[in-house]
């Protein structure tokens, strides 16, 4: 019974703590996977020196140095240039050679974290001849990393597992023509973001910003739970035009989704998909 006690408190206590983020600072964690959530809350109790989750609410809502850093814990921001290089083979092959019909382009790079999707995307469509026409909408609701995204400058010791992805994406080139590296940093060349926007959007609270024709959203739903999902997959179906493409992490799937007939499997083993052309029609209540 005590052990009950215990966990009905500690929920209790958590969403607290997210109402309390949320009413404070907008920042709607609410819909997030819930374990997830108690492991970094966990992590953060520990890193701030408090007994409780209600002394860290007390915390987040009195002092405003705290919230900087406990976004650091709330969003996962590890990643690695060319993650998953068959996922950015498939889209060289399979996905670039349809851009190229479209005259101009626009691609959402949605929960960019530091940027290393980013990087990726921008060299993968330099390499195809897209990057004057493309546009890069990268957006994630930490600020900090979304600095670090723009800035484009990575540990030197991670460019060697950055440049076995990029031989393994079916690159014609090397990495090291797109970095310069200097006192045990790389720093990514600054005009392969000329054409990219950064922003604060929140898949959780915030609308559709343009109509584009890729979405790459990688990793970023296995922290939501049903609803949050579902609410994301909406505003991703909205923003795609007819024929568009929506890329998704390899643990993650449309396949319980309400969105899912508004999609059709394209390089499914890559878990990258084509919004329909054919019945088009608009998703229901996709922000709801």
């Amino acid at each position: 019974m005590s052990s009950l006690a215990e966990t009905s408190t500690e929920d209790i206590e958590l969403d607290l703590l997210l109402e309390a983020i949320w009413r404070r600072y907008q920042y709607d964690f609410r819909n997030y996977a819930r374990e997830s959530l108690r492991r970094r809350m966990d992590r953060a109790r520990t890193h701030f020196g408090c007994a409780t989750l209600s002394e860290l609410q007390d915390r987040v809502l009195h002092d405003p140095l705290v919230h900087p850093t406990l976004m650091g814990f709330l969003t996962i921001q590890v990643s690695e240039m060319f993650r998953d290089p068959a996922y950015f083979r498939a889209l060289r092959e399979n996905v670039l050679p349809h851009l190229h019909t479209w005259p101009s382009l626009k691609v959402w790079i949605a929960g960019c974290a530091n940027g290393e999707e980013f990087w990726s995307l921008a060299i993968l469509f330099r390499e195809a001849g897209l990057e004057d026409r493309t546009i890069f909408y990268c957006t994630d609701i930490n600020p900090a990393a979304l600095e670090k995204a723009k800035a484009g400058i990575y540990d030197l010791e991670r460019i060697p597992d950055f440049t076995r992805n990029h031989r393994a994406s079916g690159a014609p080139g090397s990495l090291s023509e797109y970095y310069t590296a200097a006192f045990g940093a790389a720093r990514f060349d600054p005009s392969l973001r000329r054409k990219a926007v950064f922003a604060d959007h929140n898949l959780a609270t915030d609308e559709v910003f343009s109509e584009v024709q890729l979405v790459s959203s990688r990793n970023v739903l296995i922290y939501f739970d049903r609803q949050l999902q579902d609410r994301a997959l909406g505003l991703f179906a909205s923003s795609l035009g007819r024929g568009g493409f929506l890329g998704l992490g390899s643990r993650e799937t449309l396949r319980f989704s309400r969105h899912s007939d508004l999609f059709t499997d394209f390089v499914p083993e890559e878990k990258i998909f084509r919004r329909s052309a054919e019945n088009w029609k608009e998703p229901r209540d996709a922000a709801a």
